[in-house]
C-alpha cells in the first residue's frame, strides 16, 4: 500500500449528518406553514431521493454543470408539490433560505475531533457534489477544519464520474495511490478506486442516499472499515494520549 499524503473526505453523511440536519429544518418549515401532518422525515428523504435523476443529465452531458443549490431547489419545488405543499404560495425567500439548510448541517459527534487528529499528519480536503460555497458555509457553521476546500464546482462534474477525484488529486499534487478517499458510500468508493486512490468506508447508521437505494453492494473489500473518523485516526495514527 502507498504512502498517503491526503485524505479526501465526502461530506452528505459521512462528515454530516444530512437526514437529521434536514429533517429538522423541514419540520419547523412544516410547522410555519400548518402542515405539521407531513412526516419531515419523509419528505426529507423524497428530497434526495431526486438528487440523483436531476443529475444525470449533467452526467450524461445532456446539461451543463450547474451548482448542487440549484438542483436543490428544483428537485425541493418537486418534492413539496408532491407532498400537497402549494409552492407557489410561499415566498420565494423563505424556499431559499429553507434550501440553503444543505449550508447549515451538523456533523457528526466524531466528526470534528477526527478531523483535527487527522489533520495533524495528513491533508485533509472534502471531495463532494456540494459547491465550494456551500462547503465553506458548512465548515463556518459546523467547525470543520478542513485544509483546503474542493467543490463540485472546481471539477464542473458529479460523482462518481472519474474526473471528480482525479482532478482533486491533481489540484493538490499528488498521485491518485497517495490519497484516500474517506466515505459512507460504497458506490462513491468504488469509484475512488477504479481511479486508483486508496478507501476508507465509515460505517453511518442513516446515511444511505435515498437516490441510491438501487444500488449493488460491492464485492470488493476497502482497505479500511471504521464507525467513525476518530476510529479512522486510531487507525491510521494510532490512539489518542490519554
Amino acid at each position: 500500500m502507498s504512502r498517503i499524503d491526503i485524505l479526501l473526505f465526502d461530506v452528505l453523511g459521512t462528515v454530516v449528518d444530512w437526514r437529521g440536519s434536514i429533517t429538522a429544518e423541514l419540520s419547523a418549515f412544516l410547522h410555519r406553514h400548518g402542515a405539521q401532518t407531513v412526516d419531515a422525515a419523509a419528505l426529507a428523504d423524497d428530497w434526495v431521493g431526486r438528487y440523483d435523476p436531476a443529475v444525470d443529465a449533467i452526467r450524461a452531458g445532456r446539461r451543463d454543470f450547474v451548482p448542487l443549490d440549484v438542483l436543490n431547489l428544483e428537485t425541493l419545488h418537486k418534492s413539496l408539490t408532491a407532498f400537497g405543499i402549494a409552492t407557489e404560495a410561499i415566498p420565494p425567500s423563505e424556499l431559499e433560505t429553507l434550501n440553503a439548510a444543505w449550508h447549515r448541517l451538523a456533523p457528526w459527534p466524531d466528526s470534528v475531533e477526527g478531523l483535527t487528529r487527522l489533520k495533524s499528519r495528513f491533508v485533509i480536503a472534502p471531495l463532494s457534489d456540494g459547491g465550494t460555497r456551500m462547503l465553506v458555509n458548512m465548515a463556518k457553521h459546523s467547525g470543520l477544519p478542513w485544509d483546503v476546500v474542493l467543490g463540485a464546482d472546481i471539477s464542473q462534474a458529479y460523482k462518481p464520474m472519474p474526473e471528480v477525484y482525479l482532478r482533486a488529486c491533481a489540484l493538490l499534487g499528488t498521485p491518485p495511490g497517495n490519497a484516500m478517499l474517506v466515505a459512507a458510500h460504497d458506490y462513491d468508493l468504488s469509484a475512488a478506486q477504479a481511479c486508483g486512490l486508496q478507501t476508507a468506508f465509515v460505517s453511518r447508521e442513516g446515511a444511505a442516499d435515498p437516490s441510491k437505494a438501487g444500488h449493488l453492494k460491492p464485492t470488493v473489500k476497502w482497505d479500511y472499515e471504521v464507525d467513525s473518523l476518530t476510529a479512522l485516526a486510531d487507525r491510521l495514527m494510532g490512539p489518542a494520549p490519554a
